[in-house]
């Protein structure tokens, strides 16, 4: 039995530090609720910014926080760093690696985790980037492969080294291959001054018939032309088959040679076994409108991992950092109501648009109202929105300080390799 003090209060177990965790909590603080939040890891992680540790922009502490620390003036607060298991709901009980805990409400908030349809080969040798070990993981990977080049003499293994597919056309695709794109622009010149940059192929790869999707024809217009400006080659309507770690083959009978494949393809659901089987569709879980699980009296799921169905969002809501933090905020709510004995309000999400940088002085930007902006004013529109949503000040302020040097220097100052070199398809063995 995991290990909590006894209350007189009702328990409320969380399964998940992100952003629907998070938000819950802090909107819970004054409610008479033992709260007790589990995760895997200790910190929540800005997940918008991955990419940039991944291409060396940004150090891992500037986009993550601990979970203590960001909780602990909530009172009657635990939380317990280990994986949830199972959920036996007849019983109202939770079973992780630490043991059992019994709840009077249970709140689903694990989030999503990469999506590779089913292919073991691409999810043996493509790189995920959902995490931040991954994005450590890809950036000495893409660092260790220039190293590599600089010291072979077979011309194939070069350009293979040097060329980086990314797959999935969506906002971390699209600003994945913009910031690779000035790293061969602006910075891996000067530091392999022998290797050719004119061999260096980046390719972004979409199975539609266009970037962006979840946002305007015109945003997806301009993002391709962004794109081209740093010779990104975008193959649309392409789907990748297979990748054994040197050579990417698809769909159209191409093949692209490379010892990098950034896998942004999709996502799907994360969730604990021991849910009603109704309950799940297409690997996410079915809530009413007011976030409860399908099935179950006192279940519920926010963020991600939750399935709303609605009259304008009839396959769920889109699996965006704002649904999170407003289903958080709107459960809260509804906790609040329910313990004083009101009926609970049902969840609206308020869209306040959609955006995605491809580097310096080039962003997309969807604002309710019909307004689409492009170029310098959507890039500080980007950057003063993912600034406010940071959490803590110290990395807010260090992004900033970051992002101000990299505009003024046309330098990436984290280039560290911090891992030792195993190739991807021979790490399990090690």
């Amino acid at each position: 039995m995991v290990h909590i003090p006894k209350s007189n209060d009702p328990r409320i177990i969380i399964i998940g530090g992100g952003f629907a965790g998070i938000k819950l909590v802090k909107n819970l603080r004054n409610l008479p609720l033992q709260i007790v939040l589990f995760d895997r890891n200790n910190y929540h992680t800005f997940q918008p910014l991955l990419y940039q540790v991944a291409t060396a922009g940004l150090e891992p502490d500037s986009i993550a926080d601990p979970l203590r620390k960001q909780l602990e003036s909530v009172k009657n607060f635990y939380f317990r760093m280990a994986e949830v298991y199972s959920v036996d709901a007849k019983n109202s009980l939770i079973n992780t690696e630490i043991g059992q805990l019994d709840y009077d409400y249970l709140v689903i908030a694990t989030g999503s985790k990469t999506n590779y349809f089913g292919n073991k080969e691409i999810m043996d040798h493509a790189f995920p980037l959902k995490q931040i070990p991954q994005a450590l993981d890809l950036r000495s990977h893409i660092l260790q492969n220039f190293e590599a080049a600089t010291i072979s003499t077979d011309a194939d293994e070069i350009k293979s080294r040097m060329n980086i597919a990314i797959v999935g056309g969506g906002p971390t695709g699209v600003e994945v291959a913009g910031a690779v794109g000035e790293l061969k622009k602006s910075v891996l010149p000067n530091d392999y001054p022998e290797l050719d940059f004119s061999q260096m192929h980046i390719t972004l790869i979409e199975g539609t018939s266009r970037l962006l999707n979840g946002m305007s024809e015109s945003a997806s217009a301009r993002a391709l032309k962004y794109l081209d400006k740093f010779h990104v080659d975008v193959m649309l309507d392409t789907l990748v088959e297979s990748f054994n770690g040197t050579k990417a083959r698809l769909n159209n009978g191409e093949e692209i040679e490379t010892h990098t494949l950034i896998w942004a393809a999709g996502v799907e659901g994360n969730y604990p076994i021991g849910l009603p089987e109704d309950a799940i569709e297409k690997s996410r879980v079915k809530v009413d409108l007011y976030n409860l699980v399908l099935g179950t009296e006192n279940i519920f799921a926010i963020g991600d991992i939750a399935l709303m169905s609605t009259e304008e969002n009839p396959h769920g809501h889109p699996m965006l950092a704002p649904v999170a933090i407003q289903q958080g905020a709107n459960l809260a709510k509804n906790l609040k109501r329910k313990l004083k004995g009101k009926e609970p309000i049902a969840f609206e999400y308020k869209d306040k648009g959609s955006m995605a940088t491809v580097g310096r002085n080039k962003a997309v930007v969807d604002l309710p109202g019909n307004i689409r902006l492009g170029g310098l004013i959507a890039w500080i529109i980007w950057m003063f929105v993912h600034l406010i949503s940071i959490i803590g000040f110290r990395n807010r302020l260090i992004v900033f300080s970051n992002w101000v040097w990299n505009y003024f220097t046309y330098d990436k100052g984290t280039r560290l390799i911090i891992r030792r070199f195993i190739p991807k398809h021979k790490k399990k063995a090690a």
